[in-house]
């Protein structure tokens, strides 16, 4: 007899059990040797405390009651918790705060959709370092991270999450019509996007600007075609990669530049990350700079972080030593 399990889980063998922790190892003398300090957050965080940072994270689909009937849901990611432990634990102590996690996060995923439920997270979060400098840092750790952890293939996009909601306002787009224009370009959903656009009836230079992001993607050389609005935005993002090749000039070359990249989340206000390797078809981690959330808990400071999905690594290793 088959006993089922909930949908979007699934149980670890002692074999890859065993590959995991090995990369789980890699990923983390990588963290350490850098300066990272290694946090712990409770899986159960309060609902109205996630609200605080984003209420798409408090919405999660794994609630609760606590016996004094408080709402309690399973974290959806690891950066809301950590802004609310600086918050608490850290409010006096000097910046910046260089702190990662391995924790498990759990989302809602659509009836059908081949998603994980429930993932490991391997996250980085930088708190009281500004952009680009701090983007940058957080760019070439997980580079050199992924590096170490035998990934060959593994590239990382960057855009910024202040472009495509600056040029809806800038084109006049009504309020009401703007989340549903960066909800498809959040899917990548281009075809929706540019029906949608042309439904609004805009003049043809406006209808240009709105869809121009979703096609500037490429090396170094796309932030040179970015003109207009988009000018300001990527000289932050010619920075990052100015300070990343500095560092590290080989890892510099896995830098993607993607100025339709797009996140969930909303706390995100800068330079947004999604790591890629094209042994898979599938994103294997994302993150980005949040100025704005820690102010939310207490102590205002500039951050940003990424978060790598432990078992999608894990199966582009795989991929990748079977390719070859």
């Amino acid at each position: 007899m088959i006993h089922p399990l909930p949908p979007g889980t699934r149980d670890v063998l002692p074999d890859e059990a065993r590959e995991l922790r090995q990369l789980g190892g890699r990923l983390r003398a990588v963290f350490e040797r850098d300066g990272y300090g290694e946090i712990q957050t409770p899986a159960l965080e309060y609902e109205d405390v996630l609200r605080l940072g984003d209420d798409r994270a408090a919405g999660a689909a794994f609630r609760l009651f606590d016996d004094q009937g408080r709402v309690l849901v399973l974290r959806a990611d690891g950066t809301i918790p950590a802004a609310r432990l600086v918050a608490n634990r850290f409010a006096d102590a000097p910046l910046p705060l260089r702190l990662f996690y391995f924790a498990h996060a759990y989302r809602a995923v659509e009836r059908g959709a081949a998603q994980s439920r429930e993932f490991l997270q391997a996250g980085l979060e930088l708190m009281g370092s500004d952009a680009p400098e701090g983007d940058a840092e957080i760019v070439a750790v997980v580079l050199e991270a992924l590096s170490s952890a035998g990934l060959r293939r593994h590239r990382i996009g960057l855009g910024d999450a202040s472009i495509y909601p600056l040029l809806l306002a800038q084109s006049g787009v009504p309020e009401a019509e703007r989340a549903t224009l960066l909800a498809h370009l959040q899917r990548r959903d281009l075809p929706a996007l540019q029906a949608d656009v042309d439904r609004l009836g805009l003049s043809a230079a406006t209808r240009d600007m709105l869809l121009a992001p979703a096609t500037l993607r490429g090396g170094p050389e796309v932030l040179e075609r970015a003109t207009g609005p988009l000018a300001v935005a990527v000289e932050n993002l010619r920075r990052i990669h100015e300070l990343v090749s500095e560092r590290n000039g080989a890892e510099a070359d896995r830098m993607i530049f993607d100025l339709g990249l797009a996140r969930e989340m909303s706390y995100y206000t800068g330079t947004v990350f999604e790591v890629y390797d094209p042994a898979v078809g599938y994103a294997l981690g994302g993150g980005g700079r949040y100025d704005d959330l820690c102010g939310k808990f207490g102590r205002p400071l500039p951050a940003c972080g990424l978060a790598l999905d432990v078992q999608r690594v894990h199966m582009a290793q795989l991929e990748e030593e079977r390719l070859g």
